[in-house]
């Protein structure tokens, strides 16, 4: 089953956006085809992926024109192969026309996001590891890619900087210390994770006296991560980050830590190949 997916809100404000900055003034091809003009369409895709965004598409037609009609033959979070056919629309020609690429937009990027962390979360699937994405995702999209990876079956990081403490270099220096950075953070009131980022195994073992839950070992070589690892000795969870690629994810995973962090996982994507033909003699 898929996740549960974003507020609604967002989904109305992300989609309401994205059709004035495509729509402007309106759209002028369209307005060639008559202006009661009924067709049909089909959406495929021509290679395989993970299917995500569908929540996004049916606002699109929401916002645009509620009488379209969309039926779904595949779900968010399912695996796609080339040829198949994944949605059906019946409605106004013009209103199909105008809402196809901003559709497509979305299911295109978000199937992109599913489908690469598909391909991560495959090869730690027999493990402890969970991978996680991180904020380094495209603006304005910060929840629907998140959605995406966890349809692919990772694991969400802090959505923002709101909902968990990441301690790194810049903050440590502008508190004094790790332990005087951990300290201010335990003394907010605030109940949130408090993570910190280290670059040494001296700095980790500084963490791990600050008493932070979480260290980030950034950029470690294999060895030092498994020295981490019997250092830290369970006292607190350790996340590796830093150039992790399919090609390196299982040796990490392999090391004993407990979450590898991937920035590729929505900053990298590529969009998948999908397309929609209309049928206008079919209604």
């Amino acid at each position: 089953m898929p996740p549960v997916a974003p507020d609604l809100a967002d989904i109305k404000h992300s989609v309401s956006s994205a059709l004035r900055e495509d729509i402007g003034a309106g759209d002028i091809t369209a307005e060639l085809i008559a202006a009661n003009e009924m067709s049909s369409a089909w959406v495929t895709t021509r290679e395989d992926a993970v299917l995500c965004g569908t929540p996004w598409v049916d606002e699109v037609f929401a916002q645009l024109d509620d009488s379209v009609a969309l039926e779904w033959h595949c779900h968010d979070g399912q695996s796609i192969s080339a040829g198949d056919t994944l949605l059906t629309l019946r409605g106004n020609t013009r209103s199909i026309l105008t809402g196809e690429r901003t559709a497509l937009n979305y299911l295109q990027l978000l199937s992109g996001t599913a489908t690469i962390a598909a391909r991560y979360a495959a090869i730690v699937a027999d493990t402890a590891v969970s991978v996680l994405d991180t904020r380094k995702t495209i603006p304005g999209l910060r929840t629907a890619q998140k959605y995406a990876v966890a349809c692919g079956g990772c694991v969400n990081h802090r959505i923002g900087l709101f909902d968990a403490y990441l301690i790194k270099e810049n903050h440590i220096a502008g508190c004094g210390s790790v332990a005087a950075a951990v300290a201010a953070a335990r003394s907010s009131g605030n109940k949130k994770t408090v993570e910190v980022e280290v670059e040494t195994l001296a700095e980790l073992a500084e963490a791990l006296e600050a008493g932070a839950d979480i260290i980030m070992l950034d950029n470690f070589s294999l060895a030092d991560m498994r020295s981490g690892v019997k250092i830290c000795a369970g006292r607190a969870r350790l996340e590796a980050s830093g150039n992790v690629t399919l090609d390196t994810l299982g040796a990490i995973a392999a090391t004993g830590v407990d979450y590898i962090s991937i920035g590729a996982l929505t900053k990298d994507c590529r969009a998948i190949d999908l397309s929609l033909r209309l049928d206008h003699h079919a209604t």
